[in-house]
């Protein structure tokens, strides 16, 4: 595998310097290189080599160098290690080639120097030899010591106990002599050998039958043998040594004498020498293959080098590139400022990162994480810039998508309640110093469950990003609107008083009333929508929103489809109403509740021969409390649920107990029901469960109904009451006049009477167009074969006209208030008493 040829150079001169003198240091008796074989010099030498020849740094590094360091060695050696490094050159071409000599080198002093010289050969990959790494240790002092040993025994042991180096005498594989280097090294006191250890024993196990050879041949005539293996220390760690054995006689007997040399320091910087190379080939790799751009400049910052991320994400070529500034990049984004400030960081710290907007060859600009190093050498000069470069494009749609689902609504793409809140604040800060005000609009849509529960809720989404749209259009650019959940919508507008407010409102009113276009039909909404002022309203976010909340219920209370300004008077309801929801929310299990019975009398016969159930909350405190005061709290608040389930179950109850004692099983029982007990989707099933519970005839039960609950939900609601009349119950529809009144529905719904609003029998006898009307309904209701009852009767002369007309029933304080279950029943008794 070949580098690049630009991070070769890079990694071949001070780079490499530093991380072979890192990591072996540049000590005396040994010289690193690395020797370029192509140009015959050195790439690197370290400063031993000029120490010992004479020979600068810089000489070696130039052309021909090797030849000059040639003159240096012995002539007697001279061949031997150009024809070994042919050897070495050749066998490179299928790898790496090891090569290890002993040469002589002349010194400036005229000296001769031995050196033994590691080193491993590199090819390319068309397999010609490129360059040669290596160690060379200076082992004068070993050579040496050899000589005198053969010249001389005592000279011998003068010098061999003077030695750094281990020295041995073995005869029969035991130690006659040791040096007191040798026992050092081995962890031993030099009598603890000598006699009674052998060179088999100071050899790790694994080296043994090595070793075992290397004597065995020795014997067999070998003069000399030289060879690598592992000592054992005493305390049993293991270390390499090179060990070099002559043979001689001693005391007149053959025996071998030799030398020991923990290498330890030179096995070190062999695996930091190949550490390094395989270093730069890993780097090689992660400069070719990262997923970022990398970017090399020299000193002035031309590029030298591109990697092919950086081709692929900028969409130029590296041959466009070379030579040219990193500048031509620049989005334009960054002005001169930011881009001195980043210089300066390099050049005090050498090293930079932040984000940049770069800019593609096709001109479009994308944001990006740059990191920069300055790469310094020896003596501390910049020699070349390194940029690395991470398209952040993702991370950046990544964080929009997060921004969106942290302050906008993911069906509206209005602010949510977060923003909404951060821009109140900000409106607020404003209005303060300029003395102006801020009004804030509590938007909610009119009956818009009707919607989701009758059209479902795709259909009730597209109403909402219609509404949306609607109220966007309606506002100033610096107007919020934001949607907190559900239907409901708040907008914030800066400087607007209260005609301003108003007229705004008014606008969203008129805007959201117009038909919505839904598939084949279209739709109408109104919307009610409570106003608060900063600051008479209140001074943050949180009180404007309540009190606008509490002005959008007003709306509501009122009539809906209007506007209405919050008003100190509106906290007292809205307190009154909390404290009215909490009780009431208590006042089922403590059994506050009662129904009361209001007889229906047959008009011409005057027997009664139905009654309507009503219900009373006796509270503890406030007495009796009237059902137009909790009902509305009681259906706002989900309670109507388990209170009309308690109405139903205690009026069968009692209808039950009538009829044990004889009442008519003609008799029929009223009981109202709310449009969101209709709406449930298993009210036919709770009314089931209770009739099955309580035993009562279903014939003898009325369910009745407003019409504005009827109409809430033409479709299910027509399937409810069906579903109803299928159990056998009878339905009403209450207060007839004052809703929508709609032919159309009496003949969709399955309705078995119908019952005239007592505001229209009010003024019957004086009032001509109540007469009309009544006479109408009373008229209606025969052609469609349906009995009907006629409320709120207090006077004979009301009793006379509605029985002329041909009304079946009647019902008001003419006849009786609603009492309680023991006096209507005295009612009942006295009627048949007196027939």
């Amino acid at each position: 595998m070949s580098l690049p040829a630009d991070l070769l150079q890079m990694e071949t001169s001070e780079q490499l310097v530093r991380r072979f003198a890192e990591a072996v240091g540049e000590g005396e008796g040994h010289v690193i290189y690395r020797l370029d074989l192509v140009r015959g010099r050195y790439d690197y030498i370290s400063c031993a080599a000029e120490q010992i020849t004479g020979l600068s740094a810089a000489d070696l590094r130039q052309e021909g160098a090797l030849e000059r360091l040639a003159e240096h060695v012995h002539p007697e050696d001279y061949q031997r290690v150009l024809d070994a490094m042919a050897t070495a050159a050749s066998q490179a071409q299928e790898g790496v080639a090891r090569l290890r000599l002993e040469y002589r080198v002349r010194n400036q002093a005229g000296q001769w120097l031995w050196f033994d010289d590691s080193m491993a050969v590199h090819a390319d990959a068309q397999g010609q030899a490129i360059y040669a790494v290596g160690v060379a240790i200076d082992v004068t002092r070993l050579k040496r010591a050899e000589l005198s040993l053969q010249e001389s025994e005592a000279k011998f042991h003068t010098t061999l106990d003077a030695s750094f180096a281990g020295f041995f005498v073995h005869q029969e594989l035991a130690f006659r002599y040791v040096n007191p280097a040798l026992a050092r090294m081995f962890g031993y006191q030099a009598e603890e050998l000598v006699g009674k250890l052998g060179p088999v024993d100071l050899i790790a196990p694994e080296r043994h039958v090595q070793l075992r050879e290397h004597i065995v041949r020795r014997e067999a005539g070998e003069d000399s043998s030289s060879y690598e293996t592992l000592g054992r220390r005493k305390d049993g760690s293991v270390f390499p040594v090179i060990i070099w054995a002559k043979r001689l006689m001693y005391e007149g007997r053959p025996a071998s004498a030799g030398t020991v040399v923990d290498i330890s320091e030179r096995k070190a910087a062999e695996d930091a020498l190949q550490a390094a190379n395989a270093q730069l080939e890993m780097m090689a790799l992660v400069f070719r293959h990262s997923q970022e751009a990398i970017i090399i400049t020299d000193a002035e910052a031309r590029i030298v080098s591109v990697n092919a991320a950086f081709e692929r994400i900028n969409g130029y070529r590296a041959e466009e590139v070379l030579g040219k500034n990193p500048h031509l990049l620049s989005s334009g984004r960054q002005d001169q400022a930011f881009y001195a400030a980043m210089w300066q960081a390099l050049f005090q710290n050498g090293y930079w990162e932040g984000e940049v907007w770069n800019r593609r060859k096709d001109g479009a600009a994308y944001p990006a994480w740059l990191r920069v190093s300055a790469v310094r050498d020896g003596q501390g000069n910049i020699h070349n810039y390194i940029g690395i470069v991470a398209d952040v494009t993702e991370r950046h749609e990544a964080e929009e998508r997060i921004r969106q689902l942290a302050y906008f609504d993911p069906l509206t793409r209005l602010a949510n309640r977060s923003l909404l809140q951060d821009r109140v604040g900000q409106a607020l800060a404003q209005a303060e110093r300029d003395k102006s005000q801020v009004a804030l609009l509590f938007v909610d849509l009119d009956r818009f469950k009707n919607i989701n529960d009758s059209l479902g809720h795709f259909s009730g989404d597209r109403v909402l990003q219609s509404v949306a749209e609607r109220l966007e259009s309606c506002l100033r650019w610096a107007d919020t609107v934001a949607r907190l959940g559900g239907d409901e919508f708040v907008v914030l507008c800066p400087e607007q008083d209260v005609d301003g407010a108003r007229e705004v409102a008014q606008r969203l009113i008129d805007a959201l009333a117009r038909p919505y276009p839904l598939g084949q039909t279209e739709l109408t909404i109104t919307a009610s929508i409570g106003i608060s002022l900063f600051p008479q309203d209140g001074g943050d976010f949180e009180i404007l929103l309540k009190h606008a909340d509490t002005a959008m219920y007003r709306a509501k209370a009122s009539g809906r489809n209007q506007l209405q300004f919050f008003s100190r008077e509106m906290n007292v309801a809205a307190l009154e109403r909390l404290v009215l929801e909490n009780s009431l929310r208590q006042a089922l299990e403590r059994q506050e509740f009662q129904l009361v019975y209001q007889p229906q009398v047959d008009a011409d016969t005057g027997r009664i021969v139905a009654a309507e159930a009503l219900l009373r909350w006796n509270h503890p405190q406030a007495g009796v409390i009237m059902p137009g005061r909790f009902i509305p709290v009681a259906e706002d608040s989900g309670l109507i649920l388990s209170l009309g389930d308690w109405v139903l179950a205690e009026a069968c109850r009692q209808l039950c107990s009538w009829q044990a004692l004889g009442l008519s099983s003609e008799f029929r029982l009223a009981v109202n029901i709310s449009a969101i007990q209709l709406a449930v989707s298993d009210f036919d099933r709770r009314v089931a469960r209770i009739l099955a519970e309580t035993g009562v005839n279903p014939a003898c039960l009325e369910l009745e109904l407003t019409e504005s609950a009827a109409m809430a939900d033409v479709e299910a609601g027509s399937a409810m009451l069906r579903r109803l009349q299928d159990l056998g119950v009878g339905l009403a529809i209450d207060d007839f006049g004052t809703g929508y009144s709609s032919l159309s529905y009496l003949k969709r719904f399955p309705i078995d009477k119908l019952k005239i609003d007592q505001s229209l029998i009010r003024d019957i006898v004086e009032d001509a167009n109540d007469r009309a009307i009544a006479e109408a309904i009373i008229s209606l209701a025969h052609v469609l074969r349906l009995p009907v009852v006629a409320e709120g009767v207090e006077k004979p002369d009301q009793l006379d006209l509605l029985s002329g007309k041909g009304c079946d029933l009647v019902q008001g304080y003419h006849f009786s208030r609603p009492v309680e279950a023991e006096t209507f029943a005295s009612l009942v008794w006295q009627q048949a008493f007196l027939k």
